[in-house]
């Protein structure tokens, strides 16, 4: 078995970690128990390139306990859990490259690691392994037979893929569930992401302008959350439909030029580059903090801040004071990528389990399927989406009603009126 870890040292607590991730994850659980008795993945090969956490490594463990061959890789640098990445390679012989911090060239490393292997699937957060496989290993092209896609980021360069006529095998966007980004990225982003602001920084939200960039799932979310906490919130977007949801969910709504001289915290969530640039930075006040829960490092323009600045120095963990001018300060966070990882363990557990059945449930699926269908990318289906909200329910105790047999009638006829 091949590995790369920090230190096999941290397994015994990166097992105990894990476990307690689990006790809140009944959905996949169940599903793990069925993939053990029934082996619906026996020897595919499967590469996943995910953030390295306690849910991420349930996950893991459930794929193998389906009979599938698996590895891992980080998704990001910086939301690698060193103990988990430990456990994972000692307790359950599962092949995994992932250590905290690595450096872009050793991300990369890791990656071709994964797909050393020649897999038949491909599991992604932000389509690093489909985009490494099409553009560096193309002779891995025929041996992958589908793959599925975690997140927005990830979704939007699958379907810029495929629209050009480049993506070679077809990928289910687990993102698009209901059972996903209607939870994961609303209550789990909005939840994690202040999370790791408040670890970072220890600041008080309550009476602060926080600005949210991007009114998307995880915008939603992180403004209510936000809110919750005593914060004024200014939105701003792009999308004028979004926008005016957020006028009516009761947020100030600015462009960033203005947003920019007010914010006291500023926050990107859209999924774009250069949310935040120079003429931003140049506006802010005194003492603006900024962070990105964005998927990618790229939503705040770092290279012109390390530009204008005319000093730099780490101040807190997860802190690095930009001076600019004659002496503004400037705090970026978590060096501009997703805080709720870089600063703290992401999202809970008890979400990321419908996000992670979503992705277990695709999988079986597709490699279900006789024939495979074209290269694209493809919706959940809505029987897997169902099955795993109906799970959740089950496991959180809540009943439901079901239709009678007459308001089922009722329901597809257009005969019946008033």
């Amino acid at each position: 078995m091949d590995y790369d870890v920090t230190d096999k040292g941290l397994a015994g607590k990166g097992k105990l970690r894990i476990e307690w991730a689990r006790s809140s994850m009944p959905v996949l659980s169940m599903i793990e128990d069925r993939f053990e008795k029934e082996k619906p993945l026996k020897g595919v090969k499967i590469a996943a390139c995910l953030h390295v956490t306690t849910e991420t490594a349930n996950l893991m463990i459930a794929l193998k306990a389906g009979g599938a061959e698996v590895r891992l890789c980080a998704s990001n640098p910086l939301s690698t859990q060193d103990d988990v990445a430990a456990s994972l390679a000692v307790n359950d012989e599962i092949s995994v490259f992932a250590r905290h911090g690595v450096d872009s060239d050793g991300y990369y490393k890791h990656i071709r690691s994964a797909l050393a292997f020649s897999p038949a699937v491909t599991m992604d957060d932000g389509a690093d392994l489909v985009f490494t496989i099409h553009s560096e290993m193309p002779e891995l092209v025929s041996s992958v037979v589908c793959g599925t896609e975690e997140t927005t980021t990830g979704v939007i360069r699958l379907r810029s893929m495929a629209r050009e006529g480049a993506l070679k095998y077809p990928i289910i966007a687990v993102n698009d569930a209901m059972t996903k980004h209607f939870f994961d990225n609303r209550y789990g982003t909005g939840q994690s992401t202040l999370d790791g602001v408040l670890r970072a920084t220890n600041m008080l939200l309550a009476g602060s302008k926080v600005v949210i960039s991007g009114y998307g799932w995880c915008g939603r979310g992180l403004a209510s959350r936000a809110k919750g906490l005593g914060a004024n919130v200014i939105v701003t977007e792009v999308d004028p439909l979004k926008a005016l949801e957020a006028v009516m969910d009761g947020f100030s709504v600015l462009p960033m030029s203005e947003a920019a001289k007010v914010g006291d915290l500023f926050i990107t969530v859209t999924g774009n580059k250069s949310v935040i640039r120079s003429e931003h930075f140049e506006a802010m006040k005194d003492g603006a903090i900024v962070a990105n829960s964005g998927h990618f490092n790229v939503e705040i323009d770092i290279d012109k801040l390390e530009v204008m600045k005319t000093g730099k120095r780490t101040v807190r963990e997860n802190v690095e004071e930009y001076t600019i001018g004659k002496g503004k300060k400037v705090f970026l966070l978590g060096e501009g990528r997703l805080i709720n990882l870089s600063a703290a363990e992401g999202h809970p557990a008890s979400v990321m389990d419908m996000s992670f059945a979503n992705q277990s449930l695709c999988i079986e699926h597709l490699i279900g399927l006789n024939p495979k269908p074209e290269p694209g990318v493809y919706p959940v289906p809505e029987d897997i989406d169902l099955k795993v909200a109906d799970l959740k329910l089950n496991a959180l105790g809540v009943g439901i009603d079901e239709l009678t047999e007459d308001q089922r009638i009722y329901l597809d006829s257009w005969k019946m009126g008033t």
